[in-house]
């Protein structure tokens, strides 16, 4: 519409995706190096094994450029880079490559028990999603009073790994929201470049579109959210999918058709779309929101005269520019009140110290990052390997936690994918 200047270009959203599972696999740490120092005229060099390289971190990034969770459909996996071995002459591994996965902005990350890890909400944010494993130290690092000639290094640490699901909610200023066949994608493709599919019957729409409107000072993103129908709230059709995309607009408009096709009257929808807004979240009708009857072009003879408020119509184009000029004030209003966030995340940091469980076969289970680290990173089938590692588990209070928890000479104890016969002290 020829008010304010031209509209922006819309991002296009084909096949849109808003739910998606990521596997994610950081790299995997290089091994240390055992290696001694080979020079003429030295009779017995000291160790010179160089550090693994640590393996690559991934990353999840919130990117304006990306509009839906589309790639994620039908390639769910993302790895980071593996940390290469250290090798003699004390030189050390490359790290692995870090891989940073862009996502839309207003991708929420949860678990797969459903618990909220991170919501990136605005283009920029970034969150450490997979961490890479530590590079394994070589045999130089050992080197000691006692230990004259360390002949053992660590291996790498294994990269996380991890399944988790993204959920997209559409970032927008303004959300449309009607009943099906209401006008709202008409309005959004009238008001800016957005280009959704329009016919005359219900469900049109069957995924959200993104516009961008300038008018006189204002800018701000419309969002056209697919029909609701009653019931959705509880998820009827596909009420929750759609209801999502609403939860993070500022200001909603709400569409009441007035033509002829309308089966309730003006009154009966505006109860029935607030209604369904507030089972869903009660705080959506308390929202700046605007309530507008749609397509007045064609409602002589229909619901008009029962219908007292502002009127528009997106094909003659009346009414446009008043209910333009509102939203962009109520954006406005909304945006001061509540300024832009960013990267919401819930950190639930692992339990510290040693834990000691039973298992079904009565075994002794050692839990602990410190513990299970100093026998995975340990090559057992070597004396002084095997010795060192023991060093380490009693300075974390292994041999303490094992006795207070009962366990005697022989039973079985577990740490990791090691398990070996107890014996105390």
């Amino acid at each position: 519409m020829g008010a304010g200047g031209p509209p922006c270009t819309l991002r296009a959203v084909s096949g849109f995706v808003d739910e998606a599972q990521l596997h994610v696999k950081a790299g995997d740490g290089g091994a240390g190096c055992v290696s001694f120092r080979r020079e003429a005229h030295v009779a017995k060099g000291g160790p010179d094994g160089g550090d693994g390289g640590h393996g690559g971190h991934v990353w999840l990034e919130a990117d304006h450029n990306v509009a839906s969770l589309l790639g994620f459909r039908d390639h769910p996996f993302r790895r980071g880079g593996n940390g290469t071995h250290g090798m003699g002459k004390a030189r050390h591994g490359r790290n692995g490559e870090e891989l940073n996965v862009p996502v839309p902005a207003g991708t929420t990350v949860r678990d797969r028990d459903g618990l909220v890890l991170a919501d990136l909400a605005e283009p920029g944010d970034r969150w450490m999603v997979a961490r890479g494993g530590q590079g394994g130290r070589g045999n130089a690092r050992f080197l000691s009073n006692k230990r004259r000639a360390p002949s053992f290094a660590e291996q790498g640490e294994v990269g996380e790994e991890r399944w988790l699901d993204l959920e997209l909610r559409l970032m927008a200023d303004v959300a449309l929201v009607g009943f099906p066949n209401a006008g709202k994608s008409t309005l959004i493709s009238r008001v800016s470049a957005a280009r959704p599919k329009i016919a005359d019957y219900p469900f049109t729409t069957l995924e959200p579109h993104l516009g961008v409107v300038r008018f006189d000072d204002h800018e701000f993103v419309v969002a056209d959210i697919p029909g609701l129908i009653e019931g959705a709230s509880e998820g009827r059709g596909l009420g929750h999918q759609f209801l999502r995309h609403i939860e993070r607009a500022r200001v909603l408009a709400v569409l009441i058709d007035l033509s002829p096709s309308a089966d309730r009257s003006p009154a009966e929808q505006e109860a029935v779309l607030l209604d369904e807004l507030r089972a869903y979240r009660p705080s959506l009708v308390e929202r700046p929101r605007v309530v507008v009857g749609s397509k007045a072009d064609a409602s002589e003879g229909a619901w008009a005269g029962e219908w007292s408020g502002p009127t528009i119509s997106a094909i003659t184009g009346d009414g446009l520019r008043p209910l333009l000029g509102t939203l962009g004030t109520l954006v406005a209003e909304a945006r001061a009140a509540r300024p832009e966030g960013g990267t919401f995340v819930i950190h639930r940091p692992q339990a510290g110290g040693v834990l000691i469980e039973r298992d079904t076969d009565g075994a002794f289970v050692v839990r602990g990052r410190s513990a299970e680290r100093a026998v995975a990173l340990s090559d057992l089938t070597n004396a002084q390997a095997l010795a060192f590692a023991q060093e380490r588990l009693k300075r974390v209070g292994v041999d303490r936690a094992l006795a207070r928890a009962g366990a005697h000479s022989g039973d079985m104890v577990r740490i990791g994918g090691f398990e070996f016969s107890y014996e105390p002290d």
